[in-house]
């Protein structure tokens, strides 16, 4: 452990004040951020992603932010490849890397390793895709759970994006994903040290997303997605458009439904994104886990990851 160098990782569910925590840090400890947000990476997404706004990026710079345009796919790999090259930047300034998100799985990979996998095969991909209009995705989400009954509890039948994955790498491989995974890669240079903030009450945390939203709509939302409409390039089979939020308002502009029902049904999938990262979390070993809104975040930071740090 002596020679590993510590990595501080402050993870929770969506709306549960990350931000304002991970900016209280920077402010009292030689820290340096890195976002690790699948949505935060894409140039463009600014209100529906809930990104840091650039009031909060002047105070406190987050890394891998704006990366990539809205119509690339940014895979774990990359991540794996970008977070690597900021931690070993970071400390080269003589400071400690601070990861702060809410995509869980890019934690993970980071934090258990990955296997050596394949890289996405576009004509497969485009098949599976045309194979999902014509059954629908609940459909492959049977067939892959048929496949592979252990990624029950890792692949929700919502997740479009993992289960085209999935079963890519089953087509292409003849293995199953989770045997796949089990040839995992570690790195043993970091010891993590993991923070989860949220909440106590959920009805609290449904309570801040519907204020969140509700927010976003009057800081202009719709007008952003006809904005990345407007580009050409761009459609709803591309991550950067399947993100909670700007799938249903891009529905909605399509009059797939009504002004009413694209907010309900943002506000049900964002719940929805909520409970699966609470899934994760709760399952999180040795973690440091603190409620939103305390006033001693700080203290319980010092005692219980920095001194351990120092």
């Amino acid at each position: 452990m002596s020679n590993q160098k510590p990595v501080i990782c402050l993870m929770g569910p969506t709306a549960s004040g990350k931000t304002d925590f991970a900016i209280q840090l920077v402010n009292h400890y030689p820290l340096d951020i890195i976002s690790v947000d699948s949505t935060y990476v894409y140039k463009e997404l600014e209100i529906g992603s809930a990104k840091p706004t650039a009031k909060e990026r002047e105070k406190a710079p987050h890394r891998l932010i704006d990366i990539c345009e809205p119509n690339e796919n940014y895979s774990v790999g990359r991540f794996l490849e970008d977070v690597n090259r900021e931690i070993a930047d970071i400390y080269a300034k003589q400071k400690i890397p601070l990861l702060v998100g809410g995509t869980l799985l890019y934690f993970y990979i980071l934090q258990n390793g990955m296997a050596d996998l394949p890289s996405s095969h576009p004509e497969l991909r485009e098949k599976i895709e045309e194979e999902a209009e014509k059954k629908g995705w609940k459909a492959l989400h049977q067939q892959l759970m048929s496949i592979d009954p252990s990624l029950q509890q890792h692949i929700h039948a919502n997740d479009k994006q993992r289960i085209q994955r999935a079963l890519e790498l089953y087509y292409l491989t003849d293995q199953k994903p989770s045997e796949l995974q089990a040839q995992i890669r570690m790195n043993p240079h970091y010891s993590f040290h993991n923070i989860i903030i949220a909440p106590d009450d959920r009805k609290l945390l449904h309570e801040r997303i519907a204020v969140r939203f509700n927010l976003m709509l009057e800081n202009g939302l719709i007008d952003e997605v006809k904005n990345l409409r407007a580009r050409g390039d761009l459609n709803l089979t591309m991550p950067s458009m399947r993100a909670v939020g700007y799938r249903q308002v891009w529905q909605y502009l399509d009059g797939d439904f009504d002004y009413d029902t694209m907010r309900n049904k943002s506000l049900a999938a964002t719940r929805q994104l909520a409970k699966r990262q609470f899934t994760w979390l709760r399952r999180w070993p040795n973690a440091l886990r603190l409620i939103t809104g305390n006033s001693d975040l700080l203290d319980q930071f010092e005692v219980k990851i920095w001194r351990d740090i120092e």
